[in-house]
């Protein structure tokens, strides 16, 4: 202990006063994105909660995944929710990140919604199917049109935002949207069709949770705070389901009915699914970005092969106590 600190542990104590400050600097929130998505919630609740522990945790609330990416990209965030897709871009571009944990698949939140008219996918041949070209949409809407033996070249393609769909689907500008919560729930409402879902792909459309690898060597307490809460907000689910789902659905403006319907459509694992996924020699969640990244080249949203075991992460959850 420095003289300068015994000095001011003295004056402290003198006066009854906390030397916490002195000993220990204050720690720095951990900064992770999100965005609205019924799988991202279960962060909300841990942190309602006091799930965290002695861990400050800031999440931080952005329009989509691609936005969270890009401020995970430019230091403002320590760690982020996104889809593996994001994940996959980041990788390509030489970003130095660790994948620690599957947040959910998708089983039929995800979906291709149309205009009641069109009975099938092969009603949208030549019609304007509107989706976020940079974001899992783009594969979602590969796929459907693969089950119908169509290609992308087949439809007009339109770029929209999540938070632009609704409206865009409502005021006529698009024929289809590939959407998800909550748009999925409102267009549905609206009189929409359901054309196609991610419960047609089972394991391939996946939720993830990102760490810039810096972090995680300087914030590895913090992180297995962060873990940590993360289940036991899962376990609430499990055991207090309609008091979570209460919690979840009011933070995404939705009612609780909705949000529990929205829930069905995807498979949230728990530690011991993560384990399986993340980890051994070829980890389940290694062969879903394979395919993944090949079909985003085909798309030309990469131009290379990013090296995606050495960012899928097993390590953070085979060392949690189950």
């Amino acid at each position: 202990m420095t003289t300068k600190c015994a000095a001011h542990i003295g004056v402290w104590a003198l006066f009854g006063l906390s030397l916490t400050g002195c000993l220990r600097p204050p720690q720095q929130p951990m900064r992770i994105g999100t965005s609205i998505w019924p799988g991202y919630e279960l962060l909300f609740v841990a942190k309602e909660r006091g799930y965290f522990g002695e861990t400050s945790v800031k999440v931080v609330d952005f329009t989509s995944t691609t936005e969270s990416s890009r401020a995970l990209r430019n230091g403002a965030l320590d760690a982020a929710a996104l889809t593996l897709d994001e994940a996959i871009k980041l990788a390509q571009a030489g970003m130095d990140i660790k994948v620690i944990l599957v947040i959910d698949y998708s089983n039929g939140a995800d979906v291709v919604l149309a205009r009641p008219e069109f009975a099938g996918l092969e009603d949208l041949k030549h019609k304007r199917v509107g989706l976020e070209t940079s974001s899992i949409g783009d594969y979602v809407l590969t796929r459907a049109l693969e089950t119908a033996g169509m290609k992308v070249s087949d439809i007009q393609p339109v770029a929209i935002d999540i938070s632009e769909q609704e409206r865009a689907y409502k005021e006529g500008r698009v024929d289809a949207v590939v959407t998800y919560e909550p748009v999925r729930t409102k267009l549905l409402a609206a009189g929409a069709r359901n054309l196609f879902d991610s419960s047609k792909i089972p394991g391939e459309v996946v939720d993830v949770l990102i760490a810039r690898t810096e972090f995680l060597k300087r914030g590895e307490a913090q992180v297995k705070d962060v873990l940590t809460g993360w289940f036991r907000a899962f376990e609430n689910l499990q055991t207090e389901r309609e008091n979570t789902i209460r919690i979840m659905a009011k933070r995404e403006s939705i009612a609780e009915i909705d949000f529990a319907a929205s829930l069905e459509g995807l498979k949230i694992p728990d530690l011991e699914e993560n384990r399986k996924s993340l980890g051994g020699p070829t980890p389940s969640l290694l062969v879903s970005a394979r395919r993944l990244a090949a079909i985003m080249r085909e798309r030309n949203l990469i131009d290379g092969d990013p090296d995606m075991t050495s960012v899928i992460d097993g390590t953070w959850v085979a060392g949690m106590l189950p």
